[in-house]
């Protein structure tokens, strides 16, 4: 475990954001020891305002004090800042680098929307909504073979930087599929994902961080019990 750095590392989220989750597995692979600071469900901390002043969201990593935002930039930040810890986060070679990112991005834009709709925290087609995470992960199926060269995970024998990505969101896959009584994870449909999504949720720098599924579900019901008073209270 690193020492002096490690005791200036503290993370400011949410337990059940996907987004902050990526930041613990990064920051547990590497071997860095951090502070956790959970913020409030539907309020902003005075901490998290004054560190991301421009998106006011989570999650934010304060290393010695300054504040790095946005998941994908802090998985690359604490990749570099913690560059003498091993494994590498991010593929040394530039192109698997590109091909990554582009996939991390890809999965960024079509899940989180399409995921919310289905557990119902925005309306919308909960059909449609379907069709697009299962037509994606059949993308990242393919990614998924491609990048992982035949081992066990899409940065190779150890999980990185997409497998952190596209993890963290196999807890609301869970969640979605009891809120909804359909399959996300397809074995059928998706078997190599299906199989590393098992492997990457018991990885020693995971499991401890990956949300239960029925919390997760107690959480979003709660969450839209607490929005749907404030709506109310508002239009009063």
């Amino acid at each position: 475990m690193a020492s002096d750095d490690a005791a200036a590392v503290r993370v400011v989220g949410g337990w059940a954001s996907p987004f902050v989750m990526r930041v613990c597995v990064a920051l547990r692979l590497k071997g860095v020891a951090y502070e956790f600071l959970q913020e409030e469900p539907g309020k902003k901390s005075e901490l998290l305002l004054a560190s991301n002043p421009v998106h006011k969201q989570i999650p934010v990593l304060l290393h010695g004090g300054r504040p790095v935002c946005e998941s994908l930039v802090i998985l690359q930040y604490v990749d570099e800042a913690f560059s003498g810890a091993r494994p590498r986060i991010l593929p040394v070679d530039p192109y698997d680098r590109a091909v990554h990112r582009f996939w991390a991005e890809y999965a960024d834009a079509k899940l989180p929307t399409a995921l919310r709709t289905l557990r119902g925290m925005i309306d919308g087609d909960k059909a449609a909504a379907a069709e697009q995470v299962a037509a994606a992960l059949a993308q990242l199926e393919e990614a998924f073979t491609a990048c992982s060269k035949g081992q066990h995970f899409f940065a190779g024998d150890d999980i990185g930087f997409l497998d952190i990505v596209l993890g963290s969101y196999v807890g609301w896959f869970r969640a979605a599929e009891r809120i909804t009584a359909q399959t996300v994870l397809d074995e059928m449909r998706t078997p190599r994902l299906a199989a590393w999504a098992a492997r990457f949720c018991g990885h020693e720098s995971v499991r401890d961080v990956m949300p239960d599924a029925g919390r997760l579900v107690e959480f979003g019901e709660a969450l839209r019990a607490a929005l749907a008073a404030n709506a109310n209270a508002q239009r009063m």
